[in-house]
């Protein structure tokens, strides 16, 4: 799986490289119990700081989309997350909100809208 980077972006780097290693898990490029690189490596071969890798590291950890071992590294968590719950479909809402707005004030109609979420969710195997 290729990771890339935006170094222009208003988005964090550690949120950019977070979300990309979890949109890998949802599209099957990255498998349980797979290994991933280690911080320094993965830090070297991005030209970002290991520091902000090991906050991408740190927070899919805590969100269980990977474990970290002292002597094995960082790797896919092998169990699958938990089903859906209620908080996280309060989390779900509360991220979705302001881009909901956003679409609104520039004239995206609900069906375009709910077009993009369809296509997206596609896009990682998700079926309707």
């Amino acid at each position: 799986m290729l990771i890339h980077i935006n170094l222009q972006s208003d988005v964090p780097i550690y949120v950019q490289l977070s979300n990309q290693i979890i949109e890998g898990i949802a599209a099957g490029l990255l498998h349980p119990g797979e290994p991933l690189p280690s911080v320094r490596s993965l830090a070297a071969d991005l030209g970002v700081n290991l520091h902000t890798v090991n906050k991408a590291y740190t927070y899919l950890k805590q969100e269980g989309y990977i474990q970290v071992h002292r002597q094995k590294g960082a790797l896919v968590h092998p169990q699958p997350l938990p089903t859906a719950d209620e908080a996280f479909f309060l989390k779900l809402e509360e991220q979705l909100r302001p881009l909901v707005a956003e679409s609104i004030c520039r004239g995206v109609d609900e069906a375009r809208f709910i077009e993009v979420c369809k296509r997206l969710y596609k896009q990682f195997g998700g079926k309707e």
